[in-house]
Parts: C-alpha cells; structure tokens; sequence
C-alpha cells in the first residue's frame, strides 16, 4: 500500500502560550480522531510532527494513524522557521519512500505550516533545503497579525490567514486539514492521482480567510 505522508510544522514558541498551544493539541487530537473515521486515511495516511521554537525538532516520526499517539507540546523560545524546514527536508528523504522501477514509492506528501510569528533564522536556507525535495502541497497558516504572510507566501502555494490564535479558530483550522487529507486520500485511492491544486480541496470555513 502507497501512503499518504502528512507533515504538520507547528510553532510552539514562547507567543503560543496558553490558549493557543492547548488548541494546537487539541487540534491535532480532533484531525487524528476523525481521520481515523475515514477508511481510506486510515489505510493510507501517515503523520509526522515537527514542532520549532528555539529549534526544531521532530517529535512524531512519519507514523500510521492507528499507532499514532499524542505527543506533549510545550511553548518556549523563538520561532526558527528555517531550521524546521531544513528538518522537513531531512525527514522526507529519510522516511519518504520513493519509487523504483520495481514498486511504486508513497504519494508526494502533504505539509501543513503553522506559525503566529515571524521567523527568527534564516528561513531563506531552510526554503533552498526543502526546494531540493520533492513534496505535494505545502499550505501555510498565519496565525494572528504578528504572523509574516509575505514569508509564508514564499514557501508554500497556499497561506490562509487567521485573524486570532484562538481555540475556536485554531479548531476550525484543524478541521478543515482533516477534510483536506480525507479528500486527497480518497483521490488518490480511487483516481491514482495527486491533488494538486486549492481548487481540488475544500472549501476552508470562514474562520481562514485565503491570502491572494
């Protein structure tokens, strides 16, 4: 079976204290609980965590939905979104598989970034790291004002605004990831074929508003 590699980047710095942390874990709880629901995620899509702060670290390696368990996340430090993709970029060639002319490798995977600040490394080197890999979509989430929507534009086809850091809002976000990972695995079983663009996923609710 080809699986569905999905890879969440999640700031946990120090400016995600409290209420946006608490949503973030209740968030990936909420996108694990559902896909699990799902019979073609749950035979195709894998998770990985990736959380930067200060640095980055994986601290869910690429792991089915049915061993997954939840790690502990806690907010510090600052937001060294470079680092994590240069660590996104290591983690895909080690843990990805790729296609041989005997078997066919995984999909392309799916990455989702979320960030309520801007970058405090040098997030240029981390992107030319992760541009030498092959991936799916990349989707990036500002969230709140401090966020830098202008970076994440450079990184990623798809940034979607949220306007508060907030449980509710945060909750929305995961939600839709759920959806997004639920449609790309029932395409990708049923037509053999990658989504490949925003239009193929859906509609975000009204809580992430689509950056132009």
């Amino acid at each position: 079976m080809r699986r569905l590699p999905v890879y969440l980047l999640l700031d946990n710095s120090f400016s995600m204290t409290g209420e946006p942390i608490d949503a973030v874990k209740n968030g990936v709880n909420l996108l694990v609980s559902t896909l699990r629901q799902d019979p073609c995620a749950l035979e195709t899509v894998c998770i990985s965590i990736i959380v930067f702060n200060s640095k980055a670290e994986q601290i869910t390696p690429l792991t089915d939905l049915v061993a997954f368990q939840m790690p502990d996340i806690k907010a510090d430090g600052v937001t060294a979104l470079g680092d994590a993709l240069r660590l996104l970029s290591q983690r895909v060639e080690k843990e990805v598989m790729k296609t041989t002319p005997e078997k066919k490798g995984d999909w392309k995977p799916l990455v989702f970034i979320m960030t309520d600040g801007a970058p405090t490394d040098n997030w240029q080197a981390g992107l030319e790291e992760l541009k030498k890999i092959k991936t799916g979509m990349i989707i990036s989430c500002a969230a709140g004002e401090q966020a830098r929507v202008d970076v994440l534009k450079k990184i990623s086809e798809i940034v979607v605004e949220l306007k508060k850091a907030d449980s509710e809002t945060i909750k929305q976000f995961f939600k839709w990831i759920s959806a997004s990972v639920s449609t790309t695995s029932q395409k990708v079983d049923l037509t053999k074929k990658e989504v490949s663009s925003i239009n193929e996923l859906p509609p975000p609710p009204p809580e992430l508003n689509i950056v132009p």
